[in-house]
């Protein structure tokens, strides 16, 4: 009894060793037919040829929060080279450890072989290098990261192996790290942005003894590789919750590890940044189903940066545009080499950049042309962003809402008093001058 009243009173220590534990379907309520046709496939030819499998990790998570999962992993005892045999649309993939991706219809299901205790090679650091050893499900459950991700569902029985109290820390919305925190992140220092991704996607607190490490350890990321890293910032702008994870990544300490992550930082605001209008579009439009373009937030996440290069162009005396593309140029082999943009989002941000000073024309041809590019609508949206912050005149975004939606006629009308204004701006600029000038003359 004493032990049972201090189990509950203390603080939770760290997750070392798990005991599985089999949840039935009453306690869980999750039926196999809530799996995707391709999971419920693999598993079933799995099982049916003698091998252990299970849905295990996020999906399950997922399936119990009540969400629906987006992808479905399989763990098993079958050997990649087995698991390939199995499935004639299938590829071994991965360098650290080898996973298998199986192919069902539109489908992927990565299907991963269950680690073993031991690891083949750590750096000085403590990172893992390589890791090819196949184990048991008892193992692989200790290799999991957090005690959320370490279930593993059969929907042939309809039941979850829970090794660390996973469901649990679920119904609690508690994230905890499996095994010594320290160790973990020095294992694979990602985990430590995973903590943050998931604790703000979902909600969760992050466990004492798994956040206190963090800030100590957040070096560590430095020295991981730029592209490692910027999958990972992907993961946190296409969550859905991106500004709920920059938040948490605040809290937990995790601060000047990748200038990316740092030019992101001011979009876990308020309103009052670019950065944070385009995080809360992509949010909403993430939560909505509804597609985005990772090119079109980072034209906005790099904006502030890019904004002041040009101004500092125009500011030597060039005209708008040619001061664009010279501060695109003096800044592109930075951003290409230091903040880790892959060249297929770089192009679509460089095109909506530089589309902005074109929107200034509004007379002849050059709003024709303009809106015949293929990245116009992107470009637009972006010209909406910086009239919100006050860069541009709300009636210069009206103009061109105006003329998108217009007939050739109202078109030709815009454009005839889009150039009426001009001339008379220009004259009025004129008078001004001669005034100007004939006041000093007179002064003199």
């Amino acid at each position: 009894m004493l032990k049972k009243w201090l189990h509950r009173v203390l603080p939770r220590k760290t997750v070392s060793k798990g005991r599985k534990r089999e949840i039935p379907f009453a306690q869980h309520h999750i039926k196999a037919d809530e799996l995707s046709f391709a999971a419920e496939k693999v598993i079933s030819r799995l099982q049916k040829e003698g091998f252990e499998a299970y849905v295990v990790g996020g999906a399950v998570r997922d399936l119990l929060l009540g969400v629906s999962p987006k992808d479905y992993d399989v763990a098993t005892n079958a050997t990649p080279e087995q698991v390939r045999k199995l499935f004639r649309r299938s590829r071994i993939i991965g360098r650290r450890f080898p996973i298998v991706h199986v192919m069902v219809g539109p489908e992927t299901i990565e299907v991963t072989t269950f680690r073993g205790g031991a690891v083949s090679s750590h750096n000085e650091l403590g990172r893992i290098m390589k890791d090819v050893s196949f184990g048991t499900l008892e193992q692989d459950a200790m290799r999991r990261d957090f005690t959320a991700n370490a279930l593993y569902y059969d929907p042939h029985r309809q039941v979850i192996l829970d090794f660390h109290h996973g469901v649990e820390d679920i119904r609690n919305r508690r994230l905890v790290m499996i095994g010594n925190p320290q160790e973990r992140y020095q294992e694979d220092p990602v985990r430590m942005l995973r903590a943050a991704r998931l604790s703000g996607k979902l909600g969760f607190s992050v466990d004492r003894q798994t956040s206190k490490p963090i800030a100590e350890c957040a070096q560590l990321l430095q020295r991981e590789p730029q592209a490692r890293l910027f999958d990972e910032v992907l993961k946190i702008l296409f969550s859905g919750y991106a500004q709920a994870c920059l938040r948490q990544m605040d809290i937990l300490g995790l601060k000047n590890i990748h200038p990316l992550l740092d030019a992101l930082m001011p979009g876990a605001g308020g309103s009052g940044h670019i950065a944070a209008l385009a995080l809360q579009n992509t949010d909403e439009r993430l939560r909505a189903d509804k597609s985005v373009s990772m090119g079109f937030v980072l034209a906005a996440v790099l904006w502030p940066h890019m904004r002041e290069a040009w101004i500092q162009q125009q500011a030597r005396g060039m005209r708008s545009n040619g001061a664009m593309h010279a501060a695109m140029a003096l800044e592109r082999q930075h951003i290409d080499k230091h903040w880790g943009v892959p060249q297929r989002y770089g192009v679509t941000m460089r095109e909506i950049w530089s589309l902005q000073p074109q929107f200034e024309i509004m007379r002849g041809g050059r709003p024709y042309r303009l809106l015949a590019q293929p990245r116009f609508r992107a470009a637009f949206d972006f010209l909406c962003l910086r009239a919100n912050l006050g860069e541009v005149a709300q009636e210069t975004v009206q103009w061109w809402q105006n003329f998108q939606q217009g007939t050739d006629a109202e078109r030709e009308e815009l454009i005839h008093t889009a150039m009426q204004v001009k001339t008379t701006s220009t004259k009025s600029k004129r008078n001004r001058n001669k005034r100007t000038n004939k006041s000093k003359q007179e002064g003199a």
